[in-house]
Protein backbone atom coordinates (compact mmCIF):
# COMPACT_ATOMS: atom_id res chain seq x y z
CA UNK A 1 0.00 0.00 0.00
CA UNK A 2 1.16 3.33 -1.12
CA UNK A 3 1.48 6.12 1.45
CA UNK A 4 -1.00 9.05 1.01
CA UNK A 5 -0.15 11.78 -1.43
CA UNK A 6 0.60 14.98 -0.41
CA UNK A 7 -1.29 18.07 -2.14
CA UNK A 8 1.25 20.00 -5.23
CA UNK A 9 2.76 22.84 -4.19
CA UNK A 10 1.87 25.62 -6.20
CA UNK A 11 3.62 27.54 -8.43
CA UNK A 12 6.86 29.49 -6.79
CA UNK A 13 8.89 31.61 -8.16
CA UNK A 14 12.60 30.12 -7.60
CA UNK A 15 12.83 32.96 -4.83
CA UNK A 16 10.18 31.89 -3.13
CA UNK A 17 10.93 28.40 -2.96
CA UNK A 18 14.38 29.63 -1.68
CA UNK A 19 12.47 31.85 1.22
CA UNK A 20 9.78 29.04 2.15
CA UNK A 21 12.69 26.85 2.52
CA UNK A 22 15.10 28.89 4.11
CA UNK A 23 12.56 29.83 6.41
CA UNK A 24 11.64 26.44 7.23
CA UNK A 25 15.11 25.58 8.19
CA UNK A 26 15.29 28.38 10.89
CA UNK A 27 12.55 27.57 12.08
CA UNK A 28 13.48 23.68 12.48
CA UNK A 29 16.43 25.17 14.67
CA UNK A 30 14.61 27.20 16.49
CA UNK A 31 12.51 24.21 17.70
CA UNK A 32 15.56 22.65 18.39
CA UNK A 33 16.97 25.63 20.78
CA UNK A 34 13.00 26.18 22.91
CA UNK A 35 14.96 25.55 25.86
CA UNK A 36 10.53 24.14 26.72
CA UNK A 37 11.34 21.51 24.17
CA UNK A 38 14.57 20.80 23.84
CA UNK A 39 16.31 17.60 25.70
CA UNK A 40 20.26 18.96 25.60
CA UNK A 41 21.95 21.84 26.19
CA UNK A 42 24.76 20.92 23.49
CA UNK A 43 21.82 20.28 20.65
CA UNK A 44 20.79 23.77 21.75
CA UNK A 45 24.15 25.42 21.23
CA UNK A 46 24.67 23.58 17.75
CA UNK A 47 21.22 24.72 16.43
CA UNK A 48 21.70 28.33 17.83
CA UNK A 49 25.42 28.53 16.00
CA UNK A 50 23.67 27.29 12.60
CA UNK A 51 21.02 29.72 13.11
CA UNK A 52 23.29 32.58 12.18
CA UNK A 53 24.13 31.36 8.87
CA UNK A 54 20.91 30.03 7.66
CA UNK A 55 19.15 33.37 8.70
CA UNK A 56 21.69 34.73 6.38
CA UNK A 57 20.40 32.54 3.98
CA UNK A 58 17.00 33.59 4.46
CA UNK A 59 18.01 37.65 4.38
CA UNK A 60 19.51 36.74 1.36
CA UNK A 61 16.64 35.00 -0.48
CA UNK A 62 14.60 37.72 0.54
CA UNK A 63 17.01 40.14 -1.03
CA UNK A 64 16.59 38.47 -4.42
CA UNK A 65 13.21 38.59 -4.55
CA UNK A 66 13.25 42.53 -3.86
CA UNK A 67 16.18 43.06 -6.20
CA UNK A 68 14.10 41.23 -9.21
CA UNK A 69 11.06 42.97 -8.20
CA UNK A 70 9.30 40.97 -6.29
CA UNK A 71 7.84 43.33 -3.72
CA UNK A 72 4.91 41.69 -2.32
CA UNK A 73 4.57 38.16 -0.44
CA UNK A 74 2.08 36.01 -1.97
CA UNK A 75 0.84 34.75 1.32
CA UNK A 76 -2.45 32.38 -0.03
CA UNK A 77 0.46 30.45 -2.22
CA UNK A 78 3.00 30.48 0.42
CA UNK A 79 1.14 29.53 3.59
CA UNK A 80 -0.12 26.61 0.84
CA UNK A 81 3.24 25.40 0.26
CA UNK A 82 4.02 25.67 4.14
CA UNK A 83 1.37 23.45 4.96
CA UNK A 84 2.29 21.04 2.07
CA UNK A 85 6.02 21.46 3.39
CA UNK A 86 4.59 20.54 6.90
CA UNK A 87 5.01 23.47 8.73
CA UNK A 88 2.06 24.06 10.71
CA UNK A 89 3.96 20.80 12.58
CA UNK A 90 7.69 22.72 12.12
CA UNK A 91 6.35 25.97 13.59
CA UNK A 92 4.47 24.33 17.07
CA UNK A 93 7.84 23.43 18.20
CA UNK A 94 8.68 26.88 18.56
CA UNK A 95 6.01 27.56 21.22
CA UNK A 96 5.96 26.79 24.64
CA UNK A 97 4.21 23.58 25.40
CA UNK A 98 0.70 24.17 27.37
CA UNK A 99 0.94 22.80 30.66
CA UNK A 100 -0.39 19.84 32.38
CA UNK A 101 -3.53 20.34 33.87
CA UNK A 102 -4.30 23.25 32.30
Amino acid sequence: MWPPQLPPLPALTRAEGQVIDRYLEVLDLLGRINPARGTSTYGGLRAAQALVAKSTELRDALALMHDRGESELHTEALGRALRVLDGERRARRVTVPPQDGA
